[in-house]
């Protein structure tokens, strides 16, 4: 792997290709590769990534990642349509 990430920067340097550029494409590829995994699951992926689940989701923003085509599709039904517990304490 080492040797394939040394061409690849030999690549980018001969295309003249900017530090700070290349380093934002290898982080969006990077999260989106996790996010991809995780199916979209930013909990998981920022788990995996070893972050908060705060700091990607404010870099997904900044890198403009579209995390919506990762996801199932499957949402948890509102509370309002979720079995209800009966088996739970009353507080008073």
């Amino acid at each position: 792997m080492k040797d394939q990430l040394e061409a690849l920067v030999l690549q980018m340097y001969r295309s003249n290709i900017l530090y700070a550029e290349g380093v934002r494409e290898f982080k969006k590829r990077f999260i989106l590769t996790v996010l991809q995994e995780n199916k979209g699951n930013q909990c998981r992926a920022a788990r995996e990534l070893g972050m908060h689940r705060n700091t990607l989701s404010r870099t997904i923003n900044e890198l403009k990642i579209d995390v919506r085509p990762l996801r199932d599709g499957e949402k948890r039904p509102p509370r309002s349509a979720r079995p209800v517990a009966l088996d739970k304490k009353v507080v008073r």
